[in-house]
């Protein structure tokens, strides 16, 4: 299949806007708890969990939107938000489209250059930091930002002194200035994080966001109701976590944050999410984690076949007979001993998961279905707003993305390329016409750059992308994509990627999982602190990964597969530069990292 349309559900209006569920909820139901925050004046970390109903977050809204009248914050003003994943982000967030301002969205973990960058290409006037790290890091690029006329820190008061600058201007201001933001009026500028030159600034319109959320919630109910409830902890800078914020505001449902991803065990057990969303890399490390805590109790075997069964009851769900009676009593078995105490970790209540960002793998999302969470595999872009494909509760084929969501079109080009369609598609990169025009084409069509294939009945498979594609010296075309997602599913690997790009074969650099290893070195009797580049080029751990990558190439031809590998001395990071603050390997940093090791392979 070429192409696959599914009609709107849900058509915006053109007088809507984003903070319209804020105020319908307030009236509709003003003590429905909406948010459970941690308790105000800590950190964001730490303290007491307090509910905040319906009628209190408006309120809030509206006393915040005061301040930020009174700061000067007009119509169309570009407002950058730098800060970790708590409730005053979504507060500020809603704050500012109050008042027709533009929300600018910076990761926590940018450098002062990436910084300097989207304040100075947004035209941001204004900024709101959350921590003494980052007003240290704004101050020394605070000279080339001539148009940032005001800083307010989160943790140095500067909520509070927005809201005692709103004590003197008119409540009324705040709805004159709201219900003047139109569908069409951008709501945020989202900077993509970037694998390769300076990142683009993704221009949103609240109808292109509404568009999207307002037309999940329909299909996708079990996530999207009062009765929900979810534990943010993406970065809310990311447009798949920002996504899920405007959804359960819109439904009603509550949501908490967690700030600090070494807390995230003991919170998601505290606040018992019904659901939660992540990319897959956090599920393999579910994943993973629950290997090596088998392995470490000396239950290895029983989690092997725990994990074997589970498979196979997930693939039966999807055969016409479902399965067997033996294997329908070997799960029930497996679901007390193993299964419930996998849930437990996701906090005890969580039936459902969403995953996005890059492809979670089929093994993976079988595991999941047979331990009980049903992980809902998705696609999109930040320039799609973002999701534009997901598996829903009555139509999903694990190893896939989906159909379309409601509004969308999805069309596969001749080469590949899948092209999207519908109201969810961007306006545009901010003051980059000739990026837009590469991207985006007279009659709507965005070209995602991602490559794809739709089978007969609609659903879409991602198989790479575009611009990663390895073409080997024979004249091979390798989507890397495909042998990187199997090699990581390996508990000892965190990191692969694939080269070969005008090379007689492809290949591989692969880091080792520092949380995996100390179990591996238990297991096979070596000094605790034995280091990476000790055991790069150990036969045993060589022998794991040859396994790995033995498994990755059954998915491909013999002249598509990994020939070689290498383990590198330490894993890839955002601070080292090999990654982005999605987590996505920025290839050309690590082939220029390790160029002696790729010209090794080669023999050059």
């Amino acid at each position: 299949m070429r192409e696959f349309s599914v009609p709107p559900a849900v058509t915006v209006g053109d007088a809507a806007n984003l903070t319209d569920p804020v105020w319908d909820n307030a009236e509709e139901a003003p003590d429905s708890v909406q948010f459970v925050r941690r308790a105000p004046g800590t950190s964001g970390t730490s303290g007491e969990w307090t509910d905040v109903t319906c009628r209190q977050f408006r309120d809030e809204v509206v006393a915040l939107a005061r301040g930020l009248i009174a700061a000067g914050i007009t119509p169309g003003a570009r407002v950058g938000l730098m800060s970790r994943t708590r409730y005053e982000w979504t507060l500020i967030d809603y704050a500012i489209w109050t008042v027709g301002g533009v929300t600018v969205p910076i990761y926590d973990t940018s450098s002062p250059e990436q910084v300097a960058w989207i304040l100075s290409d947004s035209g941001a006037v204004a900024c709101v930091l959350e921590t003494n790290a980052h007003a240290l890091a704004l101050s020394g690029i605070r000279d080339r930002l001539p148009k940032l006329e005001q800083v307010w820190q989160i943790e140095l008061g500067g909520i509070d002194e927005l809201l005692a600058l709103g004590d003197r201007v008119d409540p009324a201001q705040v709805e004159v200035r709201r219900k003047a933001v139109k569908a069409a009026d951008i709501a945020t500028i989202i900077y993509t994080s970037g694998t390769t030159g300076r990142p683009k600034g993704c221009v949103l319109t609240h109808r292109n966001m509404l568009s999207d959320i307002c037309n999940a919630i329909p299909v996708l109910p079990n996530l999207f109701n009062e009765g929900a409830s979810t534990l943010l902890f993406l970065p809310l800078a990311h447009s798949f976590a920002r996504l899920i914020q405007i959804g359960t505001v819109r439904a009603r449902a509550t949501v908490a944050h967690s700030a600090d991803t070494k807390n995230l065990v003991s919170e998601l057990k505290e606040f018992q999410p019904s659901f939660v969303l992540s990319v897959p890399r956090v599920f393999e490390k579910v994943y993973t984690g629950a290997v090596q805590k088998a392995r470490d109790e000396g239950k290895g075997k029983i989690f092997a076949s725990a994990e074997r069964v589970a498979i196979a009851y997930s693939q039966a769900l999807d055969t016409p007979s479902g399965p067997g009676m033996g294997l329908r009593l070997r799960h029930q078995v497996f679901d007390r001993l193993v299964y419930r105490k996998l849930r437990a970790a996701l906090g005890g209540r969580c039936q459902n998961a969403i995953s996005g960002g890059a492809p979670l793998g089929a093994r993976l999302g079988h595991f999941f279905r047979g331990v009980g969470v049903l992980v809902y595999e998705g696609y999109g872009l930040t320039e799609t707003s973002p999701a534009v494909a997901v598996n829903l509760p009555s139509a999903t084929r694990i190893g896939t993305v989906g159909r379309p969501l409601p509004g969308v079109t999805i069309r596969i080009a001749d080469d590949g390329e899948i092209l999207i369609k519908g109201d969810v598609v961007f306006q545009g990169y901010w003051n980059n016409p000739e990026a837009t025009a590469e991207v985006l084409t007279s009659d709507g069509w965005f070209h995602s750059g991602d490559l794809g294939e739709l089978d007969g009945d609609g659903y879409l498979c991602i198989t790479g992308r575009k611009k990663e594609i390895i073409v080997t010296a024979n004249g091979k075309n390798v989507a890397p994509a495909v042998l990187e997602d199997a090699v990581r599913a390996h508990r000892l690997v965190s990191q692969c990627m694939a080269v070969g790009d005008r090379r007689p074969f492809v290949a591989a650099l692969v880091t080792i999982d520092a949380e995996a290893l100390p179990s591996w070195l238990r297991e096979h009797d070596r000094p605790a602190d034995t280091d990476i580049e000790t055991l790069r080029n150990d036969p045993e751990l060589r022998a794991e990964i040859q396994r790995a990558v033995d498994e990755a190439n059954q998915n491909v031809s013999r002249a598509e597969s990994i020939r070689q590998f290498r383990i590198l001395p330490r894993d890839f990071t955002e601070a080292t530069g090999e990654l982005t603050p999605s987590m996505k390997v920025k290839r050309n940093v690590v082939e220029k990292t390790y160029s002696a090791d790729i010209a090794e392979i080669y023999g050059n």
